[in-house]
C-alpha cells in the first residue's frame, strides 16, 4: 500500500465493550410470538415517532421470509370498549391486510389479544429501515435552503398515488395521519406511506393527538366534525408539500406549535406560482373545495406536457383508432413517462386514467 493510502485508512473501529454485547443480546431477546409462530417480537423498540393510535412498536423477526417487520400495538382502555367496536375493528384491519400499493407500507397480518382486563390488537407491518421524510428534509437543509423542483414532484406524484388507491377503496380508507414522519423514503427515492391508523381504531385507543408539533397536519374540521372525509388526507397532504418544498416550517420557540402566520410566511416564500396555488388548494379551510388526490395528479404543478406534442399524441391516435390503437397509447406512454418521469402505466392500471 502507498503512503497515502497508508495515511487514508480509517482507523480499526475498537471492539466491543461487555455492555454493548450485553445490550445488543438484551435487544434481540424475544419477547414474544404470534399465535402461528410465524412473528417473533424482540425487545428493541422502534421509533414510531408518536403516531396516533400505535401505543408500541417493536422490531419483529419473520421467520419464514427471514426479514425483519415492526410489531406494532394497539391498546384498548377497557377490555369493553374492545369488545363494543370489536366487529368494526376487525372488518378495518381486514381492508388493510387487502392493500397492495407501491407507496404504501405493507400491512402483512393482525390479532386480537384479550384478557380479563385489558384487550389490544396487535398487527405486524414492513420495516422501513431508511428513515422518514422528514429526517430527509432536515439533512437536506443543511445545504440548501429549497428542495429541487423535480424531486419534489416525484414526491409529491408518489403520495398523492397512494392517497388515490386508498381513497378509491371501497369503503375509502382515510390515512387520518399523514404528516412528514409517517413518510418513508428508501435509498432510491421511492416514497411509501405508512402507519395508516383510521379513525376507527384512534376514536377508541388510550393515544390521541398530543404532540403540539404534528398539530398543523390535521385539518380544521378534526376538532369539529365526527365523521371526517378523505379531505382530510389532502389538507395533510397539502401540509406535507409545502414542507417538501421549503424544508422546514418554523415552529413557535419550545413549545413546537406552527401558526398559521408560520403557514401563510412558507407559502409566499414559494417562488413558483403554480407551487403556490396547488398547496393552498390542498389547505383550503372549507373541506368540500379541496380537490381530490386524482385531481391533484393532474394539476400543472405537477402534470405539464408541452402543448404542441400533446396536441402530436392526440393526433396520432385519433388517426389510429381502427387499426393498431392500443399499440399507439402504449408507445404514447412509453414516450411520456421516459421524457417526462411520469409512471403513467401506474396511473392507468389504478384507473387514474
Amino acid at each position: 500500500m502507498s503512503e497515502e493510502g497508508k495515511q487514508s485508512a480509517a482507523p480499526p473501529a475498537p471492539p466491543a465493550t461487555e455492555d454493548e454485547e450485553e445490550e445488543s443480546e438484551d435487544e434481540s431477546e424475544i419477547l414474544e410470538e404470534s399465535p402461528c409462530g410465524r412473528w417473533q417480537k424482540r425487545r428493541e423498540e422502534v421509533n414510531q415517532r408518536n403516531v396516533p393510535g400505535i401505543d408500541n412498536a417493536y422490531l419483529a423477526m419473520d421467520t419464514e421470509e427471514g426479514v425483519e417487520v415492526v410489531w406494532n400495538e394497539v391498546m384498548f382502555s377497557e377490555r369493553k370498549n374492545f369488545k363494543l367496536q370489536e366487529e368494526k375493528v376487525k372488518a378495518v384491519f381486514d381492508n388493510l391486510i387487502q392493500l397492495e400499493h407501491v407507496n404504501i407500507v405493507k400491512f402483512h397480518k393482525y390479532w386480537a389479544d384479550v384478557k380479563e382486563n385489558r384487550a389490544r390488537v396487535i398487527f405486524i407491518t414492513e420495516y422501513m429501515s431508511s428513515g422518514s421524510l422528514k429526517q430527509f428534509l432536515k439533512k437536506t437543509k443543511k445545504n440548501h435552503k429549497t428542495m429541487n423542483e423535480k424531486a419534489w414532484k416525484r414526491w409529491c406524484t408518489q403520495i398523492l398515488s397512494a392517497l388515490s388507491y386508498l381513497h378509491s377503496c371501497e369503503p375509502p380508507i382515510i390515512h387520518g395521519n399523514l404528516t412528514c414522519d409517517t413518510i418513508f423514503i428508501q435509498h432510491n427515492g421511492l416514497i411509501k406511506i405508512g402507519s395508516v391508523a383510521p379513525d376507527t381504531i384512534n376514536n377508541h385507543v388510550k393515544t390521541c393527538r398530543e404532540e403540539q408539533k404534528s398539530l398543523h397536519f390535521f385539518a380544521p374540521e378534526y376538532a369539529a366534525v365526527a365523521n371526517v372525509t378523505t379531505a382530510v388526507d389532502i389538507y395533510s397532504f397539502g401540509m406535507c408539500a409545502l414542507e417538501m418544498a421549503v424544508l422546514e416550517i418554523q415552529s413557535n420557540g419550545e413549545s413546537s406549535y406552527v401558526s398559521q402566520e408560520a403557514i401563510n410566511s412558507a407559502i409566499q416564500s414559494l417562488e413558483d406560482p403554480l407551487q403556490r396555488e396547488f398547496i393552498q388548494k390542498c389547505l383550503e379551510v372549507d373541506p368540500s373545495k379541496r380537490p381530490t388526490a386524482r385531481e391533484l395528479l393532474f394539476h400543472q404543478a405537477l402534470f405539464e406536457v408541452p402543448l404542441l406534442k400533446l396536441l402530436a399524441a392526440h393526433c396520432i391516435v385519433s388517426h389510429q383508432r381502427e387499426s393498431g390503437a392500443n399499440l399507439i397509447i402504449i408507445q404514447t406512454f412509453h414516450f411520456m413517462s421516459h421524457k417526462y418521469n411520469i409512471n403513467m402505466c401506474s396511473w392507468f392500471s389504478n384507473g387514474l386514467i
